[in-house]
């Protein structure tokens, strides 16, 4: 899963809220606020220091509207790897000053500089290097990779000594112009690209040209320092830094459930005897036929990079370019070659194929070289994903991390159009797709259908997904069809919920201490005889039961059979829990006798929990009642029940 992760704005005082407000804006930050001292904020957190400890450790960038020295000492205890640590900023209250305290390599700087730039305040930069020069030589552009960042400290020491620096830039073959065919052996840097030094940044040289063009380092010929910027595979030496542009596509093809290991193994062994970097791997590419195949998922894993496929229309386009066409291959699949085809079409029009296929038993792999530097999310499509989410009964408070995260990683969010509103600010920046009720199966096929385009997709479920929501029908439609083929080899991750039946439990003490069931009273989907069956059964067992969807606007009678049928086997002081609106405004949770259980008290957004002939109530001594079932069965249930 790839999350977003927005930049926490911590605020510790009401005064600091409309300057936090215009940071958060400015860095697509999320606004967290001290619980007693503000009572709008999109995080809320007790313990200022446990809440700053595991934002660091989650790698989350903070910006803190308060002292640095205090922000010092709060993390001192956790600081230890500078190579993984995030941003962390201090901002005065009064937004004169930016600090960057950490992370000043890794984006802490530039995120100074933006925050000064929104609120008119001084971006306090530190590092000597960036300070002298304006770039930091270890936090290349995007689209780059420093293959060495070990020995970016000894380098930026001599240039602050008074050292120059020499550029040794992609040459003209780099640029797909006359590059060695794929046939003719491995790739050599010192043939393909040799080290051509330059007294300036040359104008060819992309991203990073511009980069270093903006700096005020002294470039000079034949100086001490270099940097080189390759595809190849290269040691660097003592003052050099090495930078890999992310310009190559690994095309790859397999057949149907084909070895992991093997998979791995033959897109090393081409990285290895073309001589190309696996820094350099922008992208995996193959046939959509093959989004849902595990081997190729897995080499993408494997080296980090994202996975994108092509419709077997757009890789026939390829097929005059391809090295080696198979009419096999285009009988099989309806193109003529899909690890050559499918590197050349995410590498563009002007990319050449600099390593030929080469295969295994079960395994295709090529590598395709573009003329920029390749941005996955702007080729093919992904194999699209689907989170089905529950959100609990609602509030913030009861929705598990894990969820929040889905929902920000998302594209697009599916759901009652109730369920989405109570995320809040988490919606924003989605493309919301609002469903009414009674329309679940219409919802669910859009969500998979969404994500067969290649989205990342959100189906949002009150409570947990799995308890009476959607997530039975997203697999029931991969079971039964009904999707189209592209949603049907969708990836799917469902992530749990606080159901309503453990929120009124919380809420009212512990009445599900022993065995318990759900049963849910609604027969538009289950046929009325067979709620009575389990109702019955549930009775005669004694188990604790939450029954869901009790009434509806047109059905009354079932939650009165219920409790008729229940004081059968159970006294009738057996104590019932009516919790409505659990964790949202207008929350009422209350007990009643089971003998004095009205209908018409129970609404469509209150759930029914009857205690068994165990459960019992108890008053502590603020005045609130409890209900409970011991862990241990005292014997006498059998004697209180009547026959059934």
């Amino acid at each position: 899963m790839t999350v977003i992760v927005k930049p926490a704005v911590i605020l510790l005082s009401p005064s600091a809220a409309v300057l936090g407000s215009r940071i958060a804006k400015a860095i697509g930050g999320e606004i967290h606020g001290a619980k007693a001292r503000l009572a709008d904020a999109d995080v809320l957190f007790d313990d200022v220091k446990a809440h700053l400890q595991a934002l660091f450790a989650a790698g989350r960038p903070v910006v803190a509207v308060m002292a640095s020295g205090a922000v010092i000492r709060l993390l001192a205890p956790v600081l230890a790897d500078k190579q993984s640590e995030p941003p962390v900023i201090c901002v005065a209250e009064d937004g004169s000053s930016v600090v960057p305290l950490l992370g000043g390599h890794h984006g802490a700087n530039d995120l100074a500089r933006t925050i000064s730039a929104a609120i008119d305040g001084h971006a306090a930069i530190t590092t000597a290097g960036d300070l002298k020069f304006g770039v930091a030589l270890d936090q290349p552009p995007e689209g780059y990779v420093l293959a060495n960042p070990d020995t970016a400290k000894a380098v930026m020491a001599e240039l602050v000594a008074g050292a120059g620096v020499t550029l040794n830039g992609p040459s003209p073959r780099l640029r797909g112009e006359g590059a060695r065919r794929a046939d003719e052996g491995p790739l050599h840097d010192e043939r393909d690209l040799p080290p051509t030094p330059t007294p300036s940044p040359p104008a060819g040289g992309g991203g990073i040209a511009a980069w270093l063009t903006q700096s005020r380092l002294p470039f000079q010929p034949e100086a001490k320092v270099t940097l080189t910027v390759t595809d190849q595979q290269k040691t660097a030496g003592e003052l050099e830094l090495v930078y890999h542009p992310k310009t190559l596509v690994l095309g790859m093809g397999c057949e149907r459930h084909a070895s992991i290991e093997e998979a791995i193994t033959l897109a090393e062994q081409a990285l290895t005897d073309s001589g190309l970097a696996r820094q350099s791997l922008a992208v995996v590419a193959s046939i959509d036929l093959k989004a849902d195949e595990t081997a190729i998922h897995a080499v993408a894993s494997h080296f980090g990079v994202p996975v994108r496929f092509f419709s077997a229309a757009r890789l026939e386009q390829e097929a005059p370019r391809l090295k080696n066409p198979s009419d096999v291959v285009f009988a099989e699949v309806g193109c003529h070659g899909v690890a050559e085809g499918a590197a050349l079409a995410a590498a563009g029009p002007d990319s050449e194929l600099v390593f030929a296929k080469i295969k295994s038993k079960g395994v295709t792999a090529a590598i395709a070289r573009s003329a920029e530097v390749v941005d996955p999310q702007a080729v093919g499509r992904a194999r699209g994903t689907l989170f089905v989410v529950g959100i609990g009964p609602g509030g913030e408070q009861w929705r598990s991390p894990e969820v929040s995260a889905m929902v920000l990683a998302s594209t697009d969010l599916v759901g009652y159009s109730l369920y989405l509103d109570l995320m809040g600010p988490l919606v924003e920046g989605k493309a919301r797709h609002d469903f009414d009720l009674g329309k679940e199966e219409a919802r669910v096929v859009h969500a998979m259908e969404l994500a067969g385009e290649g989205r990342t997709v959100a189906l949002v479920c009150s409570g947990d997904a799995g308890i009476y929501a959607m997530a039975t029908l997203v697999f029931e439609l991969f079971d039964k069809g009904g999707i189209s083929d592209a949603a049907s080899r969708i990836e799917v991750q469902v992530s749990p919920g606080i159901s309503a039946l453990q929120a009124a439990a919380a809420r009212i003490g512990a009445p599900l201490g022993h065995d318990f069931c759900t049963i849910s009273l609604s027969d538009l989907l289950t046929p009325w005889e067979h709620i009575q069956k389990r109702v019955r059964a549930a009775g005669e067992g004694d188990f604790v039961i939450a029954f869901y969807n009790p009434v509806s606007m047109k059905r009354r009678t079932q939650l009165a059979f219920a409790r008729d049928k229940l004081l059968e086997y159970r006294p009738a002081d057996t104590p019932v829990i009516l919790a409505t609106n659990l964790g949202r405004p207008g929350e009422h949770v209350r007990t009643v006798p089971l003998g004095s259980l009205n209908v018409d008290d129970v609404d469509m957004l209150t759930v029914v929990v009857v205690g068994s002939s165990e459960s019992r109530t108890v008053t502590t001594g603020d005045g609130k009642t409890w209900v409970y079932t011991p862990r241990g069965y005292s014997g006498k249930a059998e004697s209180g029940m009547k026959a059934g």
